[in-house]
């Protein structure tokens, strides 16, 4: 009896009966059945149990050559045991195409049993080896697993005659042991799989749960999905706007240093699996056969990458970067088909912890920002000085972007630029505050005086040109942006930012300057009211000061001395009366008169304060007499002749007595227009000559005086004077002037 089942006897009296023979291989068979069957229950590991069906299968069926081959993508085979003594030319492990006419092809193009008699004269195809050990008769039946092909059990005689009929048959009921025996390992492997990528799934969650920095879970997820996929490499890699890739997160199976180091970057473009996912947004895997690109050279040359699968990270829906695992060992299985689902897991982690950073990163900038903001707003509320608002502005910028020099420029009425505030750190070289420029060329502060709106200047060393790139030289700068300042309408400078360090600044730099420029053309303008204040509070001491020596000078020239005069006589008369001497009747007629034209004097004095015709009758006739006395025709419009608050009329009054005198000795006119109305209470003055226009408020104190009045009633005057094309004066005086009073 041999070890695997019993046999005939060596000697004897007599033969065994056909049927006794059917009996004992039957009985052969299904002690090695049990044998495998007793493995698989036992949960032997997939590689002892096809070791022990080939041997069975082999010894059963008295051949030289049994062999369990596994079915591989892409039409390949590989087998993954071998018995017999035919099996010398075969190695487990060898892969070869499905082509030609062979078992192995047979079976899986039919994916039911095949037998070739004459195996070495009518096989062709791959593998060689069973010809070239001589089989003679081989038979092949399919291994079905959960109703796929998975493979084949081969056996190969060298003797002559075929094997027997019922080969195919009895090899049946093996395959299906052997299936199950897949099924189950493959159910373990699939369990400890999904254990194993749970637990990695986990402590990548807990890194993203308590905050780690990004750096971190970088590091760790690429770790773990090289470890849980058995790959050669895994790295994380991110995408920047300006078409490169920086690495983020390496790991390599031999520990050894990655090629491209964490900060590494590298431009994308032609074929390779990274420049694949950020073109598409989608998985994609590739064999390194054929690349192209920097990447694809890199990958080849440094790395040694074969081939290689990538999976996009999203984040809040923008491809933000890419994480790949790769292989560089030759001969290795591809990954399996679900291998990008897998990968999908942890790039969602990997999404969560770059949105949780990027949004407390967010809020933290915001929250600076906010201060450096509150900061600013308070020396602008507190009348701090411009200057002192301009240095301060820097430096909060300076402060809150990765800049290496920021700057506050005016622009001046000359096509210059003057350096306000100027701020600089790790430079050598800072354009000192009061330094004047030309405009003009390529660069920021050209760009934003020309256009009005905020610019932005990468590669700014290589790209500037005009007067100003002398100091984008002379720093070195990369990298710049800049805002307008716009105080009440008009440009009024920049506040620029730049960088020398190689990656552009932030995308949102210009927003996040603009909101200190609203900021300073607060403080500009706020500056800028309190000299217009103080000088209208000036021109209108002066103004008041001047009116007083005028009437004083007149009172004192005229009125005064004729009452001085008329008081001497009045005394010297009543003298006279007291003696009796002269006749008193006179000299009193004569005082009389005096008195009468020191009154009609008197008058004449108060109407330079207040015209009579405006306390007697209102603005509408006063307008009347001030056309009527005028030397240049003017026409007049009046509809509104009601009488307004004292005040109003005594502003517009003088206006308009303005404008007519101006028109006279100046304007060459030869005809003004003059109207009167009310809309939206306000009480609306309007005074146009055709005169030669030109005018200037900044030449005489009669239009800055006339304008100090209006304004202080909480009015508005404006003067259009084009030169050739006459001068137009309107004036809008709210009705409620205390109401404007009161809040001034």
């Amino acid at each position: 009896m041999n070890a695997l089942g019993a046999g005939a006897p060596d000697g004897g009296v007599g033969r065994d009966s056909p049927d006794q023979a059917r009996l004992g291989r039957l009985a052969e068979e299904q002690a090695a059945l049990r044998r495998v069957a007793t493995l698989v229950a036992r949960a032997t590991p997939p590689e002892e149990v096809f070791a022990a069906v080939v041997e069975e299968v082999g010894r059963l069926l008295r051949v030289e050559l049994a062999t369990l081959v596994r079915y591989e993508p892409g039409r390949m085979a590989t087998p993954v045991t071998i018995w017999g003594p035919a099996g010398g030319n075969l190695v487990v492990g060898i892969r070869w195409p499905l082509e030609g006419r062979n078992i192995t092809t047979l079976v899986f193009e039919t994916v039911r049993p095949a037998r070739i008699d004459g195996y070495g004269d009518s096989s062709t195809g791959t593998p060689a080896a069973p010809r070239e050990s001589g089989i003679r008769s081989a038979v092949g039946t399919p291994v079905i697993v959960e109703g796929s092909l998975w493979g084949v059990i081969f056996v190969g005689s060298t003797l002559e005659q075929p094997l027997p009929p019922d080969t195919e048959t009895r090899l049946a009921s093996f395959t299906e042991l052997v299936a199950t025996a897949i099924a189950n390992t493959e159910s373990r492997a699939a369990l400890a799989r999904l254990a194993e990528e749970q637990a990695a799934l986990r402590r990548v969650a807990v890194l993203v749960a308590r905050a780690t920095p990004p750096q971190e879970v970088f590091a760790a997820v690429a770790e773990e999905v090289g470890r849980l996929l058995a790959v050669d490499f895994a790295l994380l890699v991110r995408y920047d706007p300006q078409d490169m890739l920086e690495m983020v997160g390496t790991w390599t199976r031999t520990g050894a240093p990655a090629p491209t180091p964490v900060g590494g970057r590298l431009p994308l473009g032609g074929r390779n699996v990274t420049t694949l996912v950020y073109q598409t947004g989608r998985p994609a895997r590739i064999d390194y056969s054929d690349v192209s690109g920097v990447i694809g050279q890199v990958a080849s040359r440094d790395w040694g990458v074969r081939s290689s699968i990538g999976v996009p990270v999203s984040v809040e829906s923008r491809v933000w970067g890419c994480m790949v695992v790769a292989f560089s060992r030759p001969g290795l299985l591809p990954l399996p088909a679900d291998t990008e689902a897998r990968l999908a897991s942890f790039t969602e982690l990997v999404a969560t912890a770059i949105a949780n950073t990027e949004s407390r990163a967010a809020l933290t900038r915001l929250a600076e920002e906010q201060a450096a903001l509150r900061r600013v707003a308070t020396l602008v509320a507190h009348g701090a000085a411009p200057e002192q608002v301009f240095a301060a502005v820097i430096e909060e910028i300076a402060r809150l972007l990765p800049v290496n020099v920021a700057g506050f420029i005016r622009y001046d009425p000359d096509g210059m630029f003057t350096y306000v505030a100027a701020w600089g750190k790790a430079v050598d070289y800072v354009p000192p505050v009061g330094s004047r420029w030309m405009l003009g060329g390529h660069n920021l502060g050209t760009l934003v005086f020309e256009t009005g709106r905020p610019a932005r200047l990468d590669q700014y060393v290589d790209d500037s040109s005009g007067p100003a790139s002398y100091v984008v030289r002379k720093v070195g700068y990369n990298s710049a942006v800049g805002a307008p300042v716009i105080v009440e309408g008009h440009l009024w400078g920049m506040i620029g930012a730049t960088s020398t360090l190689e990656q552009p600044l932030p995308p949102d730099a210009e927003a996040r300057l603009a909101s200190f420029t609203e900021l300073v053309a607060t403080a500009i303008a706020n500056a800028d009211s309190r000299a217009e204040l103080m000088a209208s509070r000036a021109r209108i001491v002066a103004a008041a000061d001047e009116t007083r020596r005028r009437i004083e000078r007149d009172l004192h020239d005229g009125t005064q001395q004729r009452l001085v005069s008329l008081a001497l006589a009045a005394r010297t008369a009543e003298a006279d009366v007291a003696i009796g001497r002269g006749d008193p009747r006179a000299e009193l007629s004569r005082i009389a008169a005096g008195l009468a034209d020191a009154a009609a004097e008197l008058q004449e004095v108060s109407r330079g304060i207040h015209p009579a015709i405006l306390s007697e009758r209102g603005l509408g006739p006063a307008l009347r007499t001030l056309a009527r006395r005028s030397a240049v025709p003017v026409d007049l419009e009046v509809a509104a002749d009601a009488r307004y608050p004292e005040p109003v009329e005594v502003a517009a009054y003088y206006v308009a007595s303005e404008a007519l005198a101006n028109a006279m000795k100046h304007a060459q006119a030869s005809r003004i227009e003059m109207s009167l109305a009310t809309l939206d209470g306000s009480l609306l003055l309007s005074v146009r000559d055709d005169g030669i226009g030109g005018a200037d408020p900044a030449r005489g104190s009669g239009l800055a005086g006339l304008t100090d009045r209006v304004e202080a009633l909480g009015g508005s005057i404006r003067l259009d004077s084009a030169a050739g094309a006459g001068t137009h004066i309107t004036v809008d005086l709210p009705l409620e002037y205390e109401l404007a009073q009161g809040a001034g």
